[in-house]
């Protein structure tokens, strides 16, 4: 399908010399351009949370860090705070 678009002198250069250094055509550049392009774009509800947190998911290993009485430590952490305020 025909598409015109225009481009700055700089682009047109830079588009030319690419198309020129790997032996294919403009429009063989743009689309592998815009192709690529679509790839790392991230359109809202395109991808799952999941999706674009893949690459980071299981990389963590916080085991040996575990806490095993968060709970204790939270709930004397905010006495102390209630305790302090009290001795004003």
């Amino acid at each position: 399908m025909p598409f015109s678009l225009r481009l700055d002198p700089e682009t047109e250069r830079l588009l030319r010399k690419l198309a020129k250094s790997s032996t294919r055509s403009k429009s063989a550049v743009v689309r592998d351009a815009v192709a690529a392009y679509e790839a790392d774009y991230d359109v809202p509800g395109a991808r799952s949370a999941l999706d674009r947190l893949r690459p980071f998911v299981g990389i963590i290993d916080t085991s040996a860090q575990a806490s095993t009485d968060t709970h204790q430590k939270y709930r004397q952490a905010v006495q102390r705070k209630h305790r302090a305020r009290r001795a004003r």
